[in-house]
């Protein structure tokens, strides 16, 4: 459940939030500005803090209702990793209301989905339903909002299905296993080191009060977003919500934690730059990562490196692709190129796999010889403008649906504290000159040094020494 979106992101490129904007056109080297989008949002603050986003839609009879918690894993010390994630599983486990089982029942009998996600940052609960099961989807969230369960029974057969979960997407996964492992070494003592799922240690030890207290923490209104798009009326549903909500405490002392977990500080990575780690992992064929430091959200710099890594590594057509798996020769079956901006802090890295009867020393000599011509053979105006196309298409396409425009306008509440934000975001997109990002390619490929991991079940299984570059 909790995965699903978060594995997705670690093969894709992180966009700090869909853009909402018109499309410009997509052929030819147009340097024409969209026109911005009207966005038609009703926002409310409870006087408990909760942030209430609606996006009326009446075009079909369904909404899509997302609530987003300004908690993720960086906000868990040693002992206690893996409790967002877990806590996330168990809050479909049953409230005083609607008890074990009857929360996905009710949904699902009435023709809605619900799931949910963990990421470093934040959780999120999202539901697609008909719009007649808005009123009672309220009711069904603010119970598990204000009397979650956490029925010891269900919390320790939870607790196999999350060790079961951690094989599959890391133990199991040589691509799940290399991305914790760049994570861990790229944040290497910060909290964005751990991983979501959690360290087993801690997913063994961790006991029902101190989740029921990780709850009471920070399942409080004042650290939510609701935001409802679909067939709505802002007027009707309002009154069920602040009736619902309304009554809901706020969390005591939130912002001092919140405050003390975020300084600056606590982010400051160790990372041994230039290093190359290899370890055990099922794959038969050899897989890679080369890690550099990237950008925190929000940031010109971020979305100037969201640009960079969409002109080197988006799609089939890309420098990257044609140059190491679309031609007569490959050496790669694989290769993307990520730029994934956290809220305080970032990481840029290439991911690949190697074609068979390749070596990966082979392999990693030549790529890492190669990324020194990246920026002059891989980026031209052409490419820049094709990029900026891309970007609007694909964030314009997301905001024809209720769920992508709920996530949106959630996601930019969130990271700008404005819902609407993106026409701001596309400004920026737009900005983006070629020097800039010819500027951090070289900052980036060229001027520092980067982590390579390597994973293939050729590797013994206890993880090799630390090879320090020269």
């Amino acid at each position: 459940m909790g995965q699903k979106k978060l594995a997705k992101k670690m093969m894709t490129l992180g966009l700090c939030a869909f853009v909402l904007t018109g499309c410009a056109s997509l052929t030819g080297t147009t340097t024409k500005k969209p026109a911005p989008i009207a966005l038609n949002v009703k926002k409310v603050v409870l006087d408990n803090g909760l942030t209430v986003l609606i996006a009326p839609n009446p075009k079909l009879p369904i909404a899509a209702y997302y609530t987003l918690f300004d908690v993720g894993g960086r906000y868990e010390t040693k002992g206690t990793t893996g409790a967002t994630h877990f806590l996330e599983h168990m809050m479909f486990k049953g409230a005083k209301k609607y008890g074990p089982g009857e929360f996905d029942l009710l949904i699902e009998k009435n023709g809605g989905a619900t799931n949910a996600y963990t990421t470093n940052d934040a959780t999120v609960y999202y539901q697609t339903i008909p719009s007649n099961f808005v009123e009672k989807m309220v009711d069904l969230e603010a119970d598990r909002l204000q009397h979650l369960l956490l029925e010891p029974v269900s919390f320790e057969s939870e607790r196999q299905v999350i060790f079961e979960e951690r094989k599959m997407r890391y133990e199991n996964s040589p691509d799940g296993f290399l991305y914790l492992t760049m994570m861990k070494k790229v944040f290497e003592g910060t909290p964005y080191g751990q991983s979501v799922i959690g360290d087993v240690e801690d997913l063994t030890a961790l006991t029902r009060d101190q989740m029921m207290e990780f709850f009471k923490t920070y399942y409080a209104p004042d650290n939510a977003i609701l935001a409802i798009s679909g067939d709505v009326d802002p007027d009707k549903i309002l009154p069920v919500i602040k009736e619902k909500y309304g009554a809901i405490p706020k969390s005591e002392g939130l912002a001092q934690l919140k405050a003390k977990r975020d300084d600056p500080k606590n982010y400051e990575s160790k990372a041994k730059w230039g290093a190359e780690y290899s370890f055990y992992a099922t794959n038969p064929i050899p897989k890679f990562a080369v890690a550099f430091p990237g950008e925190k959200a929000g940031t010109r710099r971020a979305f100037v490196l969201d640009v960079l890594a969409f002109m080197l590594g988006n799609g089939g057509s890309s420098y990257l692709a044609q140059k190491y798996v679309r031609n007569q020769s490959p050496m790669l079956t694989d290769i993307s190129l990520s730029s994934y901006n956290l809220r305080h802090a970032g990481v840029f890295y290439f991911n690949g796999e190697l074609m068979e009867g390749q070596k990966i020393e082979d392999v990693k000599t030549k790529f890492l010889a190669d990324m020194k011509k990246f920026c002059d053979e891989g980026l031209d105006a052409r490419t820049l403008q094709k990029t900026k196309n891309q970007i609007m298409s694909q964030a314009y396409t997301a905001m024809k649906t209720n769920a992508g425009m709920a996530s949106t306008i959630m996601m930019n509440e969130k990271i700008y504290g404005d819902y609407a934000y993106g026409t701001k975001e596309m400004e920026i997109y737009n900005s983006v000159k070629e020097s800039e990002v010819k500027k951090e390619c070289h900052d980036i490929l060229v001027k520092s040094s980067p982590i390579f991991l390597s994973v293939w079940d050729k590797y013994p299984k206890n993880p090799t020494a630390l090879v320090e570059s020269k």
